[in-house]
């Protein structure tokens, strides 16, 4: 496996296990500079430039983002099968027009630099109509047109045909209309964005009715289930950086020995079979004849609540991402999923042909991916996978 696929995750480690240093012998200052470095290179890792608000459970999530996450990933976050997501991020606007029955407005400044969308979805869920028993109305079809407004105001004359199609005049259910080129548009030149425009023709008059069809819009609780979605699936073209050790401007290099020291299983890491207990979890007994334990995988809870990510992270609550631990001594087993090149290095350390040649080390071999759904810094829903997260199996590297 390639040396810079382990940086997101052991960055990822290192982070966590100095985010909470309770347990720690430094002093106030130092603690406190080392837990706010710590947390703010988390959110790096996790790409959240600012903190959102706590939301939750005021606030529920679209439950088609709900039902998209848990597609995607198991109960834990992890993802179940590549290929399933389009894109790595999906985020979902909440329409913000007016209450008015044809107009739809979804702010998308959230967006970010960079962001390539892939694919823009408009749903709106189309209300059944009341049928009228004393008139004969033989038309059971219209025709729905989407349109993008080119201008503003209350009553805007200029508008673009999007899409298109004949639905029935009393069924009920989620309809979605393609509108990525102009989403996509939207995205580059905010100024442009005006809303979309949704008009219902008869087919027999041929003319606009506007109480022909009605859309759901968020008023009371069955309706804001229905409320109109804006989903956009896009790439985040991001490249994380090879490097997680803070940067001298953040902590004092001088420090750096005692930071590392710091225990790594803490009110943060925790083995999820003792998610009650705070004290760190003792060390496996040794197995070996050598009393080191081989090259194995163990349990690294990473817990939301306890790093006050709750209140706007919905799924996962919190995930195991693992760590590896142990020693590569010779001979290397099939178990330890030992490389050409660790048994080689280890029989070269065995036989101390060079002073110089340490053992193989034992790092995670196989990761997946981690799927977060959450509210951001505008209330606005988003489902995102983060590569390489979790560590699946350990070997000799």
């Amino acid at each position: 496996m390639a040396s810079g696929r382990l940086w997101p995750w052991m960055g990822l480690a290192w982070l966590l296990g100095l985010a909470q240093l309770g347990a720690s012998p430094l002093t106030a200052g130092p603690r406190d500079e080392v837990q706010a470095a710590a947390l703010q290179r988390l959110r790096e890792v996790f790409d959240i430039e600012e903190l959102p608000p706590d939301v939750l459970p005021r606030k529920k999530p679209p439950q088609f983002m709900v039902d998209l996450f848990n597609k995607v990933a198991d109960a834990n976050g992890i993802t179940r099968a590549p290929g399933l997501l389009e894109g790595d991020v999906v985020r979902s606007f909440e329409d913000r027009a007016p209450v008015e029955r044809d107009r739809f407005f979804f702010d998308v400044s959230a967006m970010e630099r960079g962001e390539q969308v892939l694919k823009a979805e408009l749903r709106v869920f189309k209300l059944r109509r009341r049928r009228v028993a004393r008139r004969a109305d033989p038309q059971h079809f219209c025709k729905v047109e989407v349109y993008e407004l080119l201008e503003g105001g209350s009553n805007p004359l200029k508008k673009n045909l999007i899409a298109s199609r004949l639905l029935s005049l009393y069924s009920e259910g989620w309809e979605v209309f393609n509108v990525t080129q102009t989403v996509s548009k939207w995205v580059g030149s905010s100024n442009s964005n005006h809303g979309f425009l949704i008009t219902a023709t008869h087919l027999l008059s041929n003319r606009i009715e506007h109480n022909l069809v009605a859309f759901a819009k968020g008023q009371g609780n069955l309706q804001e289930s229905r409320n109109a979605l804006l989903v956009l699936f896009t790439n985040s073209n991001k490249r994380r950086s090879s490097s997680f050790v803070p940067s001298s401007t953040k902590l004092n290099p001088a420090k750096n020995d005692a930071l590392l020291r710091v225990p790594r299983e803490t009110l943060i890491i925790k083995n999820s079979k003792e998610s009650k207990s705070r004290r760190p979890r003792a060390a496996a007994a040794p197995s070996s004849k050598s009393q080191v334990a081989a090259c194995h995988r163990r349990e690294l809870y990473v817990d939301f609540h306890a790093i006050g990510w709750s209140g706007w992270i919905i799924y996962p609550s919190g995930y195991n991402a693992f760590y590896c631990r142990g020693s590569c001594l010779f001979p290397l087993g099939e178990s330890q999923n030992a490389t050409n090149h660790a048994t080689v290095q280890s029989i070269v350390h065995t036989l101390k042909l060079s002073q110089d040649i340490s053992t193989p080390c034992c790092v995670p071999d196989e990761l997946k991916s981690l799927n977060l759904l959450y509210f951001d810094d505008k209330e606005n829903v988003v489902l995102k996978n983060y590569r390489d997260m979790v560590a699946t199996r350990c070997g000799c590297h």
